[in-house]
C-alpha cells in the first residue's frame, strides 16, 4: 500500500534539495512469560528515572525517541514497541542497545525489528515523513510493512501514477492521519514501512479500510504485520510490563 495521506507538496524548486534524511527503527518487544519480571514497588522510581537518563544520553548523541508504545493487547506476541530516529544507522544500532539494557527491558524478549530511511516516495517525490518534519507525535500509531508485486515497477509509470493519484485521494480525506513512509529496500525484508500516526484510534482502523478499495493493492505482495499502539510514558511502563 502507498502513503494514505499523501498530498501535493508546496512547489519549492528547493525542496528536494532541502529535505531532510534521517533513518528510523521500530522495535517490538514482549515479556518472557518464562521469566516474569515482577518489580518491587521500592525499585519501580529508580527504574524509571535509569530509563529517562538513557534517553536523554542517546537524544544528546542525535538520536530521538519518538514514542514508546503499549501493543499489549492487540497481538499475542507484542507488549511495547519502541520508535526511535536519526540521522544514520549506526546510531539507531547503538541507541537501541542501550535502551535494551536498562532495567525496566533488558528482559524483554524480541519480536520485530525494522529499519527504515528517507527516501523519494513513490507516489509524490517531495513527501517528507511527519517525523522528520517536525509534527509533534500523535497519541496512537501503527506500522506495517509492504512489498510490491514483481510487475509493479516494470508497469507503465502512467499506469502506475494513476493508481497512486487515486490511492492517495482517498487518504487525503484523513486530515487527523499523519503519515510517515521510508524505504526499506535492503534494511530487511521489506520495500517500504509505512507508520500512520492518528489521535483516534478509529480514524486509523477507517483509514485503513477506505484504502482496501483502490487498484494499487492489487499490486501488493505483503502488508503485515501490523503493530499498533498507544504512546506512553516512561513510568506508565511498569504497568504494562506487569
Amino acid at each position: 500500500m502507498t502513503d494514505p495521506t499523501a498530498r501535493a507538496a508546496a512547489s519549492d524548486p528547493s525542496a528536494d534539495e532541502a529535505a531532510p534524511q534521517g533513518f528510523t527503527l521500530f522495535a517490538v518487544l514482549r515479556r518472557d512469560p518464562a521469566n516474569p519480571d515482577d518489580f518491587d514497588g521500592h525499585d519501580v522510581p529508580h527504574f524509571v528515572n535509569e530509563l529517562d537518563d538513557i534517553i536523554a544520553l542517546v537524544e544528546e548523541q542525535g538520536v530521538t525517541l519518538r514514542g514508546i508504545y503499549d501493543v499489549s493487547g492487540f497481538r499475542a506476541d507484542a507488549d511495547v514497541m519502541l520508535w526511535i530516529h536519526g540521522p544514520d544507522a549506526e546510531g539507531l544500532q547503538w541507541a537501541l542497545r542501550e535502551l535494551r539494557r536498562s532495567r525496566m527491558l533488558k528482559s524483554l524478549l524480541p519480536t520485530w525489528n525494522a529499519m527504515g530511511v528517507h527516501r523519494d516516495a513513490e507516489f509524490n517525490k517531495n513527501h517528507v515523513p511527519g517525523f522528520l518534519r517536525g509534527i509533534e507525535p500523535k497519541g496512537w500509531m501503527t506500522v506495517y510493512p509492504f512489498v510490491r508485486s514483481y510487475e509493479w515497477y516494470l508497469l507503465p509509470e502512467e499506469e502506475r501514477s494513476a493508481m497512486l493519484a487515486d490511492h492517495g485521494r482517498k487518504g487525503a480525506a484523513f486530515r487527523g492521519a499523519i503519515a510517515n513512509t521510508v524505504a526499506s529496500f535492503a534494511l530487511g525484508d521489506y520495500e517500504w514501512l509505512l507508520p500512520i500516526e492518528s489521535d483516534e484510534l478509529t480514524e486509523l482502523v477507517d483509514l485503513m479500510r477506505e484504502l482496501r478499495a483502490t487498484d494499487a493493492r492489487m499490486h501488493v505482495r505483503e502488508e503485515v504485520p501490523f503493530y499498533t499502539g498507544r504512546r506512553i510514558e516512561t513510568a506508565e511502563l511498569v504497568e504494562v510490563l506487569q
